[in-house]
């Protein structure tokens, strides 16, 4: 490979961590080459007064960064795995899906309250409706409050405005250093993570073998295997980023465990039930648990949200 490796991200300040960390392994692994980070906006970081369900749009993180990989401007597009829509545009795919962090989310409080303490309807702060979904579920008094933007304007405005707490995923919050602000790692009974929440993921160009070869070393097979269930629940149920479904998988003996929820967004009803299999069938596990969900009727809870929101992400 001629010249500088070229790693397109978003511009956010944990984005640019998860290029660096990417360039960093990379590096170590090939230390004859040369790499660079090239910053780019997408969509969903210049639109920030409205609400991400209601932008209703695929790939509101990937596009231009997607854009760039198919015009030859990047080798690679680094991303947080849950921002990936689960079809990728054509020439492109995953060559690397890191390891993952503990995927769970977290709650902050203002005052050091966990979920069961805090005073009745208080104002938690989220942009996700997976989040809102199932919290409403766990607690329906709660407020949910859309907070949008990036994750030190998030905390900044639990500190300033009349929010109680804030839910985030501990991934960015231990990535960028602020795990000393948890109050409450939130139980997965509670709160089932985002699909691929935890993990980065590589994308390159389909027929760029040399680039491929080069992200195989920071590619995680157990991380992989869980999320392509993930992603697979999640192509079924034609949901994206921006609806009420959760899901997470984990690789034990050979074995896939995969869990998902779709719950509704008024706190009502959530819809949730597990599977498991060998890893060979990944992404039929994944298929097969979203068959099983709208079974149970995930349909009905899902043709609403879209209706309400306007939202049909992949």
């Amino acid at each position: 490979m001629n010249g500088d490796v070229i790693i397109g991200t978003r511009d956010s300040s944990l984005a640019m961590w998860q290029a660096e960390w990417v360039t960093g392994a990379l590096k170590r692994a090939n230390p004859d080459l040369s790499f660079s980070i090239r910053g780019i906006k997408t969509k969903g970081d210049n639109i920030l007064d409205v609400a991400l369900a209601k932008i209703g749009d695929k790939g509101l993180f990937t596009k231009e960064l997607e854009l760039a990989l198919l015009k030859g401007e990047i080798h690679m597009a680094v991303h947080s795995m849950k921002d990936l829509p689960t079809k990728l545009p054509a020439g492109l795919t995953i060559g690397a899906v890191c390891e993952r962090e503990y995927p769970g989310d977290v709650l902050i409080s203002k005052n050091g309250e966990k979920l069961d303490e805090l005073k009745k309807g208080a104002r938690i702060g989220t942009s996700s409706l997976r989040r809102r979904a199932q919290l409403l579920y766990y607690r329906p008094d709660f407020q949910i409050v859309d907070l949008r933007g990036n994750l030190t304007t998030r905390l900044r405005k639990l500190r300033e405005t009349d929010l109680d707490a804030i839910v985030l995923a501990y991934a960015g919050i231990k990535r960028l250093g602020y795990e000393n602000l948890i109050t409450q790692l939130i139980p997965f009974s509670i709160c089932l993570p985002a699909i691929g929440q935890g993990s980065i993921g590589v994308e390159i160009r389909a027929d760029d073998t040399v680039t491929k070869k080069l992200v195989a070393g920071i590619d995680h097979e157990q991380s992989k295997l869980a999320i392509m269930a993930e992603r697979a629940f999640l192509r079924r149920l034609e949901g994206g980023c921006q609806v009420p479904i959760g899901a997470l998988g984990r690789v034990e003996n050979n074995m896939l465990f995969l869990e998902g929820v779709v719950a509704d967004l008024h706190g009502k009803k959530a819809i949730r039930h597990s599977i498991s299999g060998p890893v060979q069938k990944a992404r039929e596990l994944g298929s097969s648990l979203a068959e099983i969900l709208l079974d149970m009727g995930a349909d009905k809870i899902l043709t609403q949200t879209r209706q309400e929101f306007g939202c049909y992400g992949s």
